[in-house]
Parts: C-alpha cells; sequence; structure tokens
C-alpha cells in the first residue's frame, strides 16, 4: 500500500507531503496506480521547483518522496503552493476513490 502523508498547519495549508511504498497491484513498471501517484506527486515537486522565488527541499528514492516547502514563503508564492499542492491532493483523492486498497491518504497537523 501507498500511504501519503500530508502536512497542514492550523489554516490547513500544506506545509510538506510525504509519498511511501507500493501499491502491489502489478509487477513493477506494469502498476497504474503507483504510475499515477507518481506522476501526480513528482509533477507537483517539479511544479514548485519552477514556480516558487524559494525551492523546495525534496528527498525521492525508491518508494519514497517527500517535499517541505521552505519555511518564510510570501505573498504570491504562498498561493502558488497552495495551489500546485492543493490540485495534487484532489488528484490523489480520486485516485484513493477508487483503489482503496492501495493508497490511503493521511492529513496531519504540523
Amino acid at each position: 500500500m501507498v500511504r501519503v502523508d500530508l502536512y497542514k498547519d492550523d489554516n490547513g495549508m500544506i506545509k510538506s507531503f510525504r509519498v511511501e511504498g507500493h501499491t502491489g497491484y502489478a509487477d513493477r513498471g506494469q502498476d497504474i496506480i503507483c504510475a499515477g501517484i507518481s506522476a501526480i506527486t513528482q509533477t507537483a515537486v517539479i511544479g514548485l521547483m519552477n514556480y516558487l522565488g524559494r525551492k523546495p527541499v525534496y528527498e525521492k528514492d525508491d518508494g519514497l518522496l517527500a517535499c517541505k516547502l521552505p519555511p518564510d514563503l510570501s505573498g504570491d508564492d504562498v498561493l502558488k503552493a497552495q495551489t500546485i499542492l492543493g490540485t495534487m491532493e484532489m488528484g490523489l483523492k480520486e485516485i484513493e476513490l477508487q483503489y482503496r486498497d492501495f493508497i490511503q491518504i493521511r492529513v496531519r497537523r504540523c
């Protein structure tokens, strides 16, 4: 199972996320659920890196992607980050609706 942890502040703003695991839906390279999750989360990181004035910190390894926003984002960068991460969250929730046995999304307070 893939576990997605979204870390939100008291205002509901996503400050970081962590995606870990493999779905086991199909063999490696054939797993459409893992591919969808990877595409959505990696696109979010790419978007953050290209559209923010300050780059996020991220870690990528086999079965792991973690990303944390810089703590001092302000102005338009906050709006851009939340638009990108909110869109990521919506995409992941759609996958979770159809494949509950393979992905779990948890919201955590930070």
